[in-house]
C-alpha cells in the first residue's frame, strides 16, 4: 500500500498504483477535463490524499457536491468495481475533517478579510476601475494611511470618499487624481459590489490564515471548502478576488521552507478561468509571479478547469502534475486545442496521445507526474481511484451538524463593528454613526481570563487583526517587501 509520502491518483491500465512524491507537490498542478468527465471526483481524491498526509487543503465548491467529503462513502456498482481492481488502496469508507465557509454565512462559517487587508490594487480588479479610477482609489488608501484611518468594510470606504470630495486639500500633491467624476464612478462601483452580495464579504473577524493551516485532532489536514455555488454565477469577480486575495496573503505571511517532505497546504481554484478573464495585464504578471515563488512557502496550487488553455502560458508552464481527462473536439478549433494539449505531455510509446485523449471515459484520465528529480514522467492512461467520502453533496441537515461540530464555531459568526474611518469621520462632522446591532458592547478586562481563550474567540481575532495591521503600517514605513513590489503597492492595511 502507498504510504502519505505519495499522492496517489490511480492506477493504470495493468494494475499499478499511478503517485507522485509528496515532497514535489508543491511544484502545483492541473486538473482539466469536459464536464462531467469527473474532475470533481479526482479533486475529491487528491483533497483526500492531502488530508491524510497532514497537509491542509482549501477549495471551493462550486457545483456543492465536494462537501461529500464530509461524510463516509457507500461504495457501490461500478465505483465498487473500480476499489476491488486496486487491492493495494486498502480502500476504508471514512468522513474527512471538513470546514464549511460562505461569503453569506448561510451555509457556513461566514468569510472575511478587510478592505485593508485586501489593498488597492485587487479591489480596484474586483471594482473593474479604469486606469484613472484606479489612481484615485490608490490616492484615498494613501490618505487613509496617512490620517491612521482603517477600511475594514465598505461603508468606511465610502465615508472615505465622501470626505476627500468634501475637502479635497487632504489629497495634497494627490488632488488631481481625486476628480468629482472619479469619485462618483469609485461609488457607483461599490453601490453595484453592495447589490452583488459583497458587501458580506468585508470586516471582522477577519479570516485568520493559522485557522486553516490547523491540522484535525487525529493528526489529518483539515479540508476547508468555501461553498460557491451562489457566488460564482451571482459575482464571479468576487470569488476570482477572494482566491487572489488568500494567495497574496499566504505569500506574504508565510516563511521560507526549502525543500520539505510535504507542503503546508494544498489549494484548488475551481473555474480557474475566472482568476484570468478581464485581469488587468499588470496583475496577471503579478498573480503568475506569485505561482512561481509561493511553492518555496509550502504551497501547492492546482488549477481546475475544462481545458489547460484557459490558463496563461506562463502559469501552465509552472505546472508539475497534469491530470487531463476526456476532452471534445468538433471544430477546427477545438482540433488545435487539442493537439496543444497532447503536446504538454511527455510522449509514451505505449499509445497516441491524442488519440487516447478523446477516447477517455468517466473516471480516466491522462496523467503526467514528476519523476524523483522532478523532471516530467512519460504520460500515463490511468483510472482514477474512488474516494473514501461520499460521492454527491451532504444533505441540509448534515451540513448543518458539520457546522455546529466545528472547531472554529463562533469564532467567526458574530460580526463585530469597531471604530474605524467611518466612525472616525463621521465624529469629526459631530455626526452620531447609525448604531450597529450587533456590536459588543465594551466589557471590563479580567485577569483571570486567559491570553488563549481570549485570542480564540471573535473579539480576540479583532485584537490580532488590529495588532497585525498596526505592525504592518509600521513595517510599511521602514521598508517594502517583495510583495509589495510583487502586488504593486496593494498590500495597505
Amino acid at each position: 500500500m502507498p504510504d502519505s509520502s505519495q499522492l496517489v491518483i490511480g492506477a493504470d491500465l495493468a494494475g499499478q498504483p499511478i503517485a507522485q512524491a509528496m515532497r514535489l507537490a508543491n511544484r502545483h498542478g492541473l486538473i482539466a477535463g469536459a464536464t462531467g468527465t469527473g474532475k470533481t471526483v479526482t479533486l475529491q481524491r487528491l483533497a483526500e490524499a492531502f488530508s491524510d498526509a497532514g497537509v491542509a487543503v482549501f477549495a471551493a465548491d462550486i457545483k456543492g457536491d465536494l462537501c461529500g467529503l464530509g461524510a463516509a462513502g457507500n461504495p457501490q456498482g461500478k465505483v465498487a468495481e473500480r476499489i476491488a481492481g486496486m487491492p493495494w488502496l486498502n480502500h476504508k469508507p471514512q468522513a474527512y475533517p471538513v470546514t464549511l465557509w460562505d461569503v453569506q454565512g448561510q451555509s457556513g462559517h461566514p468569510l472575511r478579510t478587510t478592505l485593508s487587508e485586501m489593498g488597492p490594487l485587487l479591489l480596484g480588479s474586483l471594482l473593474e476601475l479604469t486606469d484613472s479610477q484606479q489612481s484615485a482609489l490608490y490616492a484615498a488608501f494613501k490618505v487613509a494611511d496617512r490620517e491612521g484611518l482603517l477600511l475594514l468594510d465598505l461603508k468606511d470606504l465610502k465615508a472615505l470618499l465622501n470626505h476627500l470630495r468634501d475637502n479635497p486639500q487632504l489629497l495634497g500633491d494627490d488632488a488631481a487624481l481625486m476628480t468629482t467624476g472619479s469619485s462618483q464612478a469609485l461609488l457607483r462601483r461599490l453601490a453595484v459590489l453592495e447589490q452583488q452580495g459583497a458587501e458580506a464579504l468585508f470586516g471582522e473577524p477577519a479570516l485568520q490564515l493559522e485557522d486553516i493551516l490547523q491540522p484535525d485532532a487525529d493528526g489529518r489536514g483539515r479540508i476547508h471548502l468555501l461553498d460557491a455555488s451562489r457566488l460564482v454565477h451571482d459575482a464571479p469577480k468576487v470569488y476570482a478576488t477572494f482566491l487572489l486575495w488568500l494567495l497574496a496573503e499566504l505569500f506574504e505571511q508565510l516563511p521560507e521552507r526549502g525543500d520539505a517532505d510535504k507542503p503546508l497546504l494544498a489549494l484548488f481554484f475551481d473555474e480557474a478561468h475566472l482568476l484570468f478573464n478581464g485581469t488587468p495585464q499588470a496583475l496577471r504578471d503579478r498573480l503568475e509571479q506569485v505561482v512561481r515563488l509561493i511553492r518555496s512557502k509550502g504551497v501547492g496550487v492546482y488549477f481546475v478547469t475544462q481545458s489547460p488553455g484557459d490558463l496563461p502560458d506562463n502559469v501552465l508552464a509552472q505546472l508539475g502534475l497534469r491530470i487531463q481527462h476526456g476532452l471534445r473536439a468538433f471544430t477546427a478549433k477545438e482540433q488545435k486545442s487539442l493537439r496543444a494539449v497532447a503536446d504538454g505531455f511527455r510522449p509514451n510509446p505505449a499509445f497516441d496521445t491524442l488519440s487516447v485523449l478523446t477516447e477517455l471515459g468517466i473516471g480516466e484520465a491522462l496523467v503526467g507526474t514528476l519523476q524523483e528529480k522532478g523532471t516530467p514522467e512519460m504520460v500515463q492512461r490511468v483510472l482514477v481511484a474512488p474516494p473514501q467520502s461520499r460521492i454527491g453533496p451532504l444533505s441540509e441537515a448534515e451540513r448543518a451538524a458539520l457546522i455546529a461540530g466545528s472547531p472554529l464555531q463562533g469564532r467567526y459568526d458574530k460580526p463585530i463593528d469597531r471604530e474605524s474611518a467611518y466612525e472616525v469621520l463621521m465624529g469629526r462632522k459631530g455626526l452620531a454613526p447609525e448604531a450597529a446591532p450587533d456590536k459588543p458592547a465594551p466589557q471590563e478586562p479580567s485577569f483571570t481570563e486567559q491570553a488563549g481563550e481570549f485570542l480564540g474567540t471573535a473579539a480576540g481575532q479583532a485584537l490580532k487583526s488590529a495588532m497585525r495591521q498596526a505592525a504592518n503600517q509600521l513595517g510599511r514605513q521602514l521598508v517594502r517587501g517583495l510583495m509589495g513590489s510583487l502586488l504593486g503597492g496593494s498590500k495597505r492595511r
